[in-house]
């Protein structure tokens, strides 16, 4: 099955020096070295411990999905799900398209506007690197997204800070994603949440903490 994308922008109209950052060349580098079996085993394992805290679901969408490491992970474990990606680098999204029954948003997080929900949103190490000024559209987005539950898994700080990331300002930044979230939507409740090491003996991420949230009837 082919993949399809939605609203395509051959000249994305960025507002952010993180998202420019993203979508050229410095974003090819890392859809260049972010692939392999390790990485997707890692994927595999983690997704298998959160998607057992939930009530089956049947479409999921990712904020930022690069070349689709995380989906297909998802996707070996669920075969039928419905699959969605937003992705604002264009190598990437070549990469989406390879994988094949993706529906592809080629825009920046900043721009989409959801027309429809999905059961489960997704968005992994993609947060630390939005500009902060604009931390709150984004959760609305992942909001207006998700028809139940939205999964985060990200770096993990108590207090917003910067970090330098690969010799580069203004790129990363840790705080306590999750906690904003419950903190701007009163109807949405923790589930559970993780941490996972770098130096885990059988399947390391990047020291990621995960959290579980869902939505529940106001």
């Amino acid at each position: 099955m082919g993949s399809k994308s939605i609203n395509p922008h051959n000249n994305l109209e960025l507002k952010t020096e993180q998202e420019k950052f993203w979508s050229q060349e410095f974003g090819d580098e890392y859809t260049h070295r972010n692939q392999g079996k390790q990485l997707f085993a890692a994927n595999l394992a983690l997704f298998s411990k959160i998607l057992a805290l939930t009530k089956p679901f049947k479409s999921v969408i990712e904020f930022g999905a690069n070349r689709g490491l995380n989906l297909t992970a998802i996707k070996q474990l669920f075969p039928d799900l419905e699959i969605s990606a937003i992705e604002i680098n264009p190598l990437a999204v070549e990469k989406l398209r390879e994988i094949g029954g993706i529906e592809i948003y080629h825009e920046s997080i900043l721009d989409f506007n959801p027309q429809r929900v999905w059961d489960f949103v997704l968005i992994k190490g993609v947060l630390i690197h939005i500009n902060p000024n604009y931390l709150t559209e984004v959760y609305d987005r992942l909001y207006a997204s998700s028809d139940r539950y939205i999964c985060l898994v990200e770096y993990y700080n108590p207090t917003p800070v910067e970090v330098t990331y690969r010799g580069h300002q203004g790129k990363l930044f840790k705080r306590d994603f999750a906690g904003e979230m419950l903190d701007r939507f009163n109807n949405l409740q923790l589930v559970d949440y993780g941490f996972v090491y770098h130096r885990d003996r059988q399947f390391p991420q990047d020291d990621l903490t995960w959290f579980l949230l869902e939505k529940k009837s106001e």
